[in-house]
């Protein structure tokens, strides 16, 4: 699965990609190779859209959903909210099951 997290800046939401990256090397049941991340800010996601399986979108663009909207729909790309206080806590495991449920009902709508 290929996780595209999009924020402002790109330092805090780094470092949570990086709690998620550790989530699936801890975990037993989930592989490091079926799994990439990147995090990009929100402004750069037109160019980096293609390929993804998923976005995730830090609170701190939430204001950008609309634009973030009419980039990942036509691409037929899900994309989620993180909610303010999972991304404040760094919470790389609640953020990661985010990823695989709004992927999982999107496929599930298509």
């Amino acid at each position: 699965m290929r996780i595209l997290l999009c924020c402002a800046g790109g330092f805090s939401t780094n470092m949570l990609m990086q709690n998620m990256k550790k989530v699936v090397k801890e975990s037993a049941k989930l592989n490091e190779e079926d799994f990439k991340f990147t995090a990009i800010p929100a402004d750069s996601l037109e160019e980096e859209i293609d390929n993804w399986d998923v976005v995730l979108v830090g609170p701190q663009v939430s204001h950008k959903i609309d634009f973030i909207e009419a980039v990942c729909k036509p691409k037929n790309v899900p994309f989620a909210v993180i909610d303010k206080d999972v991304y404040g806590q760094m919470d790389g495991a609640t953020v990661l099951k985010l990823a695989l449920v709004t992927r999982k009902k999107h496929e599930m709508g298509k």
